[in-house]
């Protein structure tokens, strides 16, 4: 009988630890919601918002200006962008159709440096600030600092201009309506 008793209190602690640590996991775990219906996305997720804000004022802090050239886009903008390269003499700029790509989901931005002559350039040698780093790349370490993934480190088709923070969602998830709450960095 004392036998059956500690192996049930054994048991009770047991249970009662691994309700402990799912607790836990909601707590430290982002909820993503599903938004159904045609959700129409008309601007940037107020997390990537405050981080591009911040992004353009520690860049400006070293003589850098940050000019973001691309942010939310339409299905339709995407589509124009996924023809380019396919349907005419120009290079191919994305591998992303409509629905396909973070901007359409105000979750990415692309970038530029404007020089000292004031044009903006895309050129990732140059550097502007004169401390013998690449503005470009000095640009892209601040991005990661603050939760941004660069296009920069894609391996499959390297997207230097491109800034996206993902949440931990895919674009499929996306794609299914789920959207990350605000503050979730």
């Amino acid at each position: 009988m004392k036998a059956l008793k500690h192996f049930t209190l054994s048991w009770i602690a047991i249970i009662l630890f691994i309700g402990l640590l799912f607790w836990l996991y909601e707590q430290t775990t982002p909820s993503y919601e599903r938004v159904d219906g045609e959700e129409t996305v008309s601007e940037l997720h107020p997390d990537v918002q405050e981080a591009v804000d911040t992004l353009i004022d520690r860049a400006d802090d070293i003589d850098i200006e940050v000019v973001i050239t691309d942010g939310l886009r339409t299905e339709e903008e995407q589509e124009t962008l996924y023809a380019r390269g396919r349907e005419n003499e120009e290079d191919i700029v994305t591998h992303a159709r409509a629905g396909e790509s973070y901007h359409n989901y105000g979750l990415a931005v692309d970038y530029a440096i404007r020089n000292h002559d004031g044009e903006v350039i895309w050129d990732i040698h140059y550097d502007g600030n004169n401390n013998g780093e690449s503005d470009w790349f000095e640009v892209a370490d601040i991005a990661k600092e603050l939760g941004f993934e660069w296009g920069g480190d894609f391996n499959s088709f390297t997207d230097y201009p491109h800034l996206q923070m993902t949440f931990g969602l895919s674009i499929s998830e996306l794609q299914q309506g789920y959207r990350p709450p605000v503050g979730e960095e």
